[in-house]
């Protein structure tokens, strides 16, 4: 087993134009993030490659429902997207460790290219299109595992890499806001095959921009046997009392959260709002999550963020109680924007992960991250689903944020015992 031949804080790419310390003219903010060369290479590529995955989600949906008039089969296409990230992520997360990352990156996104350009051939059989689909997914833990262990190198792991990852993570919520709509714009021009075509391009496009705007670095281990380096590295993630906690408030607000973005068709037509009304219940949330990110990152020192982080994971689902109660569409949205701004905790919680985790595990804890928290959301799903075929979705959003509350406080304090401060 090898380290990297520097330290991340010896590669750190210098802001351009350099500044003196002090000057009136030095980035704050996120603007420090975009004065390093690689981090807007590696933005523009997430932003391009989430597209692509984005319009190839609706694409596809549109085109099995087409071929086959089931919603069941066309529903699959969307659960497909977060049941193989633990495979991917347990098995596979070995990946971001035993290969150079930019390899790994552009790899990943070819991958995913070939995936598309498959599905786009006329006469593809179903059953290949979703095990197609079912490939992109596999690698979505792997390349966004590497690609989080990555900016730890391009950007340090202070501060900086807080405020890129959060930037990543107000593209993803943008993309959801953005990317169906355009999507849907797009399906009006061309078939569902030819919009995998653009999604072909988005991801070569990525795999371009990350193999010619980032450094080659080398692999933070030796090689070994993939599977059982990845599940080793899992579990020494895991064993750790530190990480485990931190991990665990990561990936306990999202099994909850995700309720009322899961049951916002039926929620829809049980307070009588229509077709209208099912978009603006999918986009309160992440309007609020963009807005807490921004608002965090843009005006908080790291220490303010550090002491907000375990308050707003724990009292973050409390708007959802009032849900069953409220008078109109209107305050439903403001109590679901009100939820999306306490996902302003996760930059703390990705400070103290990165700390706590060793360098030599730095890939496959991140790959470890992704995968149970794409895992959480689609188990949240479902299980808000099977809840709502029994009891009013306003009772199960309700639910949803009273249990939520009570999980999360316990997770909040069992990561304050695990001895960190909160003002670091």
């Amino acid at each position: 087993m090898h380290g990297k031949t520097a330290p991340p804080s010896a590669q750190l790419s210098a802001p351009e134009p350099a500044a003196r310390k002090g000057s009136s003219h030095e980035p704050t903010g996120y603007r420090r993030v975009f004065a390093v060369a690689e981090f807007r290479f590696v933005f523009a590529a997430h932003a391009l490659s989430l597209l692509g995955v984005v319009v190839s989600e609706l694409a596809l949906t549109v085109l099995v429902y087409g071929l086959t008039g089931s919603p069941l089969l066309s529903s699959l296409v969307l659960a497909l997207g977060f049941l193989p990230h633990l495979v991917g992520g347990a098995l596979l997360s070995g990946v971001a460790d035993q290969y150079p990352p930019r390899g790994v990156l552009v790899v990943c996104d070819l991958l995913c290219a070939a995936c598309a350009g498959a599905m786009a051939l006329p006469g593809t059989p179903i059953a290949v299109l979703l095990v197609l689909r079912c490939l992109i997914a596999v690698t979505a833990p792997v390349f966004t595992g590497t690609r989080t262990a990555t900016l730890a190198d391009i950007l340090g792991d202070g501060d900086l890499f807080v405020l890129g990852r959060s930037l990543l993570r107000i593209v993803s919520q943008g993309a959801l806001l953005i990317g169906f709509g355009l999507g849907g714009v797009l399906l009006t021009v061309v078939s569902p095959r030819g919009a995998l075509v653009v999604t072909v391009c988005t991801f070569a496009s990525s795999a371009l921009l990350l193999r010619f705007g980032t450094r080659r670095r080398p692999a933070w281990t030796g090689k070994g046997a993939l599977v059982r380096n990845s599940l080793s590295g899992t579990r020494q993630v895991l064993e750790d009392r530190r990480t485990r906690a931190v991990l665990l408030l990561t990936w306990g607000p999202p099994l909850f959260v995700v309720a009322p973005e899961a049951l916002a068709a039926a929620f829809a037509d049980e307070i009588g709002v229509g077709a209208a009304g099912v978009g603006l219940l999918m986009c309160a949330m992440p309007v609020g999550t963009i807005a807490g990110e921004l608002i965090a990152g843009a005006l908080f020192s790291p220490a303010a963020r550090a002491r907000i982080t375990l308050p707003l994971a724990a009292s973050g689902l409390l708007p959802l109680l009032a849900v069953p109660v409220l008078p109109g569409l209107g305050w439903v949205l403001l109590a679901l924007a009100l939820t999306g701004i306490a996902g302003a905790y996760t930059l703390g919680l990705d400070q103290w992960f990165v700390r706590a985790v060793p360098e030599e595990l730095r890939g496959r804890a991140m790959t470890a991250q992704t995968a149970g928290l794409m895992t959480t959301q689609g188990g949240g799903m479902a299980l808000a689903g099977a809840a709502a075929e029994f009891w009013p979705v306003s009772v199960v959003v309700c639910a949803a944020g009273a249990s939520g509350t009570v999980c999360c406080v316990l997770l909040a304090l069992h990561v304050l015992r695990t001895g960190e401060r909160p003002d670091r």
